[in-house]
């Protein structure tokens, strides 16, 4: 052999040896890459602490469920720090998985910039969800002795939504932070502020689910009366008073089976809890701990959301959404003049992989 086809022989081993080094190295990179966008194996599912849920853990069925994943259930009592901006912080730093909010709060999440999806919203709410309620010693009888009265509540919910249309349709607007109304309004931060205002006279009514724990209490025990209810089939009812469940983006595109799980689950318990209200009263008052009377009408009474039935189609959730945001808009709503989200936004907000028809949907 001579010495110039030896040496080419030598260049071509050499040079078929670096493309297979360059072909390894690329091969490496893939797997590495693909080992990297494959979502973490998750440890523990965290889950807000409610009537539906305590009860789920407390059968076991939440951890039945999670169990063939190897994934262990921790029951989060969120207590006060169930106000917008620490759950949002909460729901990003992993601590808590699924946020119940009604459709106003869940959208100012999204507004807000918070990267989270709609996976279950719930069937149409009733005239009974939110009413206007005052003290039963308070001379106000209906909605029309409302005019020059305070309304106290938080500005984002139920407790604003359902009274600002009724308020609207009987004459009476509300004032907003751009128009002058024939009823005044002054913000309350929580629930319990709410309460002390109400009861310590610096606001003359407001709108509440009367089945929380709080005012579940002063219902029972004849402190607050009823005055006013949310407009029947109006857009409150239709819309705005439906509740969510959501979950960050990230956190449902890496765990839909969880996701489906968790709304296996939520299906399960609340039919057993609509046919078995005693057992269940008696579970939930153990564990949140209220007296059982209490439980017992936050199972039966009227405003109850935590077990509504689901709303199964797509295409009527995103309805409910885009109604509920343009009807407020128009209507003076000044939070929303500022911050809403368009129609695609919205579209793209609610997950249809978990309304009927979808890979992982538990109406199918």
């Amino acid at each position: 052999m001579s010495a110039i086809h030896r040496r080419n022989q030598t260049m071509n081993t050499l040079k078929h040896g670096k493309i297979l080094g360059v072909a390894a190295i690329l091969a490496a990179t893939v797997l590495a890459t693909t080992a990297s966008a494959a979502p973490k194996k998750l440890k523990t599912i965290n889950i807000p602490l409610n009537s539906w849920t305590v009860i789920a853990a407390s059968k076991g069925w939440l951890q039945q469920e999670y169990e063939q994943y190897g994934v262990k259930v921790q029951i989060l009592d969120q207590g006060t720090t169930a106000v917008a901006g620490q759950e949002a912080a909460l729901l990003t730093r992993g601590e808590v998985h699924f946020a119940f909010r009604m459709s106003y709060p869940a959208l100012i999440h999204k507004t807000n910039g918070l990267q989270a999806s709609i996976i279950w919203q719930s069937e149409a709410s009733d005239i009974y969800r939110t009413p206007l309620i005052t003290l039963r010693e308070s001379p106000i009888q209906s909605i029309a002795d409302l005019k020059g009265k305070t309304y106290g509540g938080s500005r984002v919910g139920c407790g604003w939504s359902s009274p600002y249309e009724a308020l609207k349709k009987a004459g009476l607007p509300l004032d907003t932070a751009t128009k002058k109304g024939e009823v005044r309004f002054l913000n309350q931060g929580s629930s319990t502020a709410t309460t002390s205002a109400l009861l310590g006279g610096q606001i003359d009514f407001t709108a509440t689910h009367i089945a929380l724990n709080g005012w579940a209490n002063l219902v029972t025990q004849g402190v607050v009366k009823v005055i006013g209810r949310s407009v029947d089939d109006g857009v409150y009812v239709n819309a705005a008073g439906r509740p969510a469940i959501f979950a960050l983006t990230s956190f449902v595109n890496d765990y839909p089976e969880l996701v489906k799980s968790f709304l296996d689950v939520k299906i399960k318990t609340s039919e057993w809890i609509k046919a078995n209200p005693d057992e269940a009263a008696s579970i939930i008052s153990r564990e949140n701990r209220v007296p059982k009377y209490v439980a017992k009408f936050q199972i039966t009474d009227a405003s109850t959301f935590d077990f509504m039935g689901g709303e199964p189609s797509y295409e009527t959730a995103v309805a409910n959404l885009k109604l509920f945001q343009s009807w407020y808009k128009e209507n003076d709503d000044d939070i929303l003049a500022r911050q809403s989200l368009s129609d695609a936004q919205i579209e793209q907000f609610i997950d249809r992989r978990f309304f009927r028809g979808g890979e992982f949907s538990s109406y199918n």
